[in-house]
């Protein structure tokens, strides 16, 4: 009798621990499927999924709150976090101790814009979805606004698209570049400057880090006093710098680089130790933008564009690049998490973010 209870007593035992590991699995499927859910909204992304996750300006609104306060509001006058309510007809949050009123949209692109958050939103999927470029006037056709409005929208997000601080290290390309203000009227710009006429354009120069980012700049010259200084400071020290031959990078091992050249003067565009195909890819994608879907870029808006193609070609290993292109705009660079977790974190529809402001 003792050990028939003994049986029924492991018996037992064996049943319970089975059920107890049955409804372990059963969490950790339900997590692997919030993760792949997740993540399958980082690598495919509608449009359909975007007026889902975001039908009106409340759902843009809930999102922001969610993102930028993750932790809760932080009333600056309480010095803590504190709930807060939706103010009734406008963008901000008050809070429930001290009457304080928030305003999310300050300090972002939306600050004091009349256009709808919607619309925004729209603008930000445009942009990183087409590969190519998106041109003011195809805004100004999808959203209904002025091209004023829309030219002014492309403008604030290609505003937040600048260079990192990061410094390029190991092989790293070099070069510079002209591009002419109207791609269009290079036969006037001949009669008027001559068989140079191409030299007459706007100059970039760019560096890239090989399977890395890049970075350029929108430049005076290309001579050596304001070139040097930017491979200096954006360039690690003991790096490989591939350059042609190019006067202005003649000095560069004094500094502790290792400077290798290709010979463009005589045709000669690879070899063995150095090639600078990577930065000449960077300026065939900017200038056959600008030519195909810009047609014209004033002088003064270059850098903007330029950040726009260098954002593009740094995030180029992403599907979907909707959410890293929000997570730029709103979000500061610097974050303990990696790039992948910090934006898979927030990919979710309206279903899965929306929660109670605290």
């Amino acid at each position: 009798m003792g050990r028939g209870l003994t049986l029924l007593s492991y018996l037992l035992l064996y049943v319970r621990l089975f059920v107890v590991s049955i409804n372990h699995l059963q969490n950790i499927m339900f997590n692997y499927i919030i993760q792949f859910d997740k993540l399958s909204r980082l690598m495919k992304y509608t449009v359909k999924q975007l007026q889902a996750d975001f039908p009106d300006d409340d759902a843009c609104l809930e999102w922001l709150v969610a993102y930028l306060y993750p932790n809760g509001i932080t009333c600056p006058k309480c010095n803590t976090i504190t709930k807060h309510y939706r103010v009734s007809g406008r963008r901000s949050y008050c809070c429930s101790k001290c009457g304080n009123h928030l305003y999310p949209l300050a300090n972002t692109i939306f600050h004091r814009s009349r256009t709808p958050l919607t619309d925004w939103f729209h603008a930000i999927y445009t942009m990183s979805t087409n590969k190519a470029g998106t041109s003011a006037r195809q805004i100004e056709r999808e959203i209904g606004v002025t091209y004023k409005t829309a030219w002014r929208m492309m403008h604030q997000i290609r505003s937040m698209m600048g260079n990192k601080d990061t410094e390029l290290a190991n092989d790293v390309e070099v070069d510079e570049t002209y591009i002419h203000p109207n791609v269009f009227k290079r036969s006037s710009a001949q009669k008027r400057y001559g068989r140079d006429a191409r030299r007459t354009g706007e100059i970039l120069f760019g560096a890239v880090e090989r399977n890395g980012e890049v970075k350029i700049w929108h430049v005076k010259s290309s001579g050596v006093r304001v070139l040097q200084p930017l491979i200096l400071t954006n360039v690690k020290d003991g790096a490989t710098v591939h350059s042609d031959g190019h006067k202005s990078y003649t000095s560069l091992p004094k500094y502790g680089y290792d400077h290798r050249t290709t010979n463009h003067g005589i045709g000669e565009y690879y070899t063995e130790y150095s090639y600078t195909q990577n930065i000449e890819n960077v300026w065939s994608h900017i200038k056959r933008g600008i030519k195909g879907v810009y047609r014209h870029v004033g002088a003064r808006y270059v850098q903007l564009y330029a950040n726009e193609y260098a954002w593009r070609y740094n995030h180029r290993q992403y599907k979907v690049l909707f959410w890293y292109l929000l997570a730029d705009i709103i979000y500061p660079r610097s974050c303990a998490f990696s790039r992948q977790q910090q934006v898979a974190s927030y990919a979710l529809p309206a279903s899965g973010y929306r929660k109670t402001v605290s």
